[in-house]
């Protein structure tokens, strides 16, 4: 089975927490702090295997959760941190935020991989704090969460040659007679509803053609399969754009030319500049040659027209040739050409926030948001009072107290952090 299209979810390891602990030896019953710091929690990578063609394996578990970074010991023994886990993924993957539709990835050669959700870092033990001035801490800190995300992966098949038009135009046949594909071959509109591949070896050399479900007016919009085909049109190096010249389907062929056009223009105009070479199909039906003179003289083109028989194979050897030489003369798109191999993989745009922010609540409370303040909350243990100080100072000194006050705060109101509230006090 085919699937082009996945949403998951997916939850990096949060980071082991630190432990407070002290040396209890013979003849040093007081020998300072020991406690080991957590380990790192897994990251969540995906990575490229030449060998799949389909997202069906994210369809059956749509959940994915990493270990967590162990704890810190006793004696300053660090917790262990976590191996990465690798999510396997096709070749043309492309990673999105499903929220913010961001891209995270754009996944293409074998072996190519993206940190998607990074890892919690693992808490620091009391052993890490010790001063001229606090010889003894009575605290550590906890281990950061995990990154986790709700994504969309769509997947944008990696052929040389697309086979676009309408439904019923001969694509599928086309696919058959040149390659050992078997795609599914019906008398009727909508045949193919999911992307067919095929290996096609003309003399000492070979291709590979996509045959793409069939466009119909309004694809880009969503009519029909529309996305679902639109998005594999973008990975090909070469359209074949196949024309029933013989309009079994009581359709006028310079019309479908030109309907599928625009919508091409309409999803991506970038792709009226792909190489196309027209394959005026069934010409074994026609009568005479007034259709193939027409469509000539209507549709004003730059691109080279053959005319084949995908039943009977005429002009098959002609198109083939015609393609290798299209491919053979192919230059990338010079967007492609500049990017680095090395940081393909990174699209990720992170803004630098700020440390935090206050926004007066429903209720009255003074809510304190932001992702720096956020995570030093979560690291800290509130069942210790030294740790409680401790993060009370780290607020001070981040300006929190004083931007309150702007706020207009007094002496027993509530503040919020995430869940927890507490009440100011000057």
């Amino acid at each position: 089975m085919f699937a082009d299209y996945a949403k998951i979810y997916v939850k990096a390891g949060n980071g082991g927490n630190g432990i407070v602990a002290y040396r209890r030896e013979k003849y040093e019953p007081m020998g300072g702090p020991a406690g080991g710091d957590g380990g790192n929690g897994a990251d969540i990578v995906m990575e490229v295997d030449e060998g799949l063609n389909t997202l069906m394996d994210f369809k059956y578990q749509r959940h994915f959760k990493a270990e967590h970074g162990e704890s810190g010991m006793s004696s300053n023994k660090h917790g262990k941190s976590r191996e990465p886990m690798i999510l396997k993924v096709p070749p043309g993957t492309v990673v999105k935020n499903a929220e913010t539709e961001e891209v995270i990835a754009d996944l293409t050669t074998h072996t190519q991989r993206a940190v998607i959700a990074k890892g919690g870092r693992g808490g620091r033990g009391n052993s890490r704090f010790v001063s001229s001035r606090n010889t003894a801490p009575d605290f550590a800190e906890g281990g950061e969460p995990g990154e986790e995300f709700d994504l969309i992966l769509e997947l944008k098949l990696m052929a040389d040659v697309g086979l676009v038009g309408f439904p019923s135009v001969g694509k599928s046949t086309l696919l058959s007679r040149v390659s050992r594909a078997t795609p599914k071959i019906a008398s009727y509109p909508f045949t193919t509803i999911q992307p067919n591949l095929g290996v096609v070896i003309v003399r000492d050399k070979s291709f590979v053609m996509a045959d793409l479900p069939g466009l119909i007016e309004g694809a880009a919009e969503g009519t029909g399969l529309g996305i679902q085909f639109l998005r594999h049109v973008e990975r090909t190096k070469v359209l074949v754009h196949v024309i029933d010249i013989a309009e079994t389907e009581y359709r006028d062929a310079v019309e479908d030319y030109k309907i599928i056009r625009n919508e091409l223009k309409e999803y991506n105009e970038k792709l009226l500049k792909r190489p196309e070479i027209i394959a005026l199909n069934k010409i074994e039906v026609l009568q005479d040659r007034e259709n193939i003179e027409r469509f000539k003289r209507e549709v004003e083109t730059d691109s080279k027209i053959v005319e084949i028989s995908a039943v009977t194979g005429e002009g098959i050897q002609a198109l083939n040739d015609l393609i290798i030489e299209t491919l053979e003369n192919y230059v990338p798109e010079e967007e492609e050409e500049t990017i680095d191999q090395d940081v393909r993989v990174v699209y990720r745009h992170e803004k630098q926030e700020a440390p935090f922010e206050i926004k007066r609540g429903m209720d009255g409370t003074f809510e304190i948001h932001g992702k720096e303040i956020e995570t030093l909350f979560m690291r800290t243990d509130f069942s210790r009072d030294a740790a409680v100080r401790r993060f009370a100072r780290q607020m001070r000194s981040m300006g929190i107290d004083d931007a309150l006050r702007e706020k207009g705060v007094q002496s027993g109101d509530v503040v919020r952090i995430k869940d927890f509230e507490f009440e100011f006090i000057e």
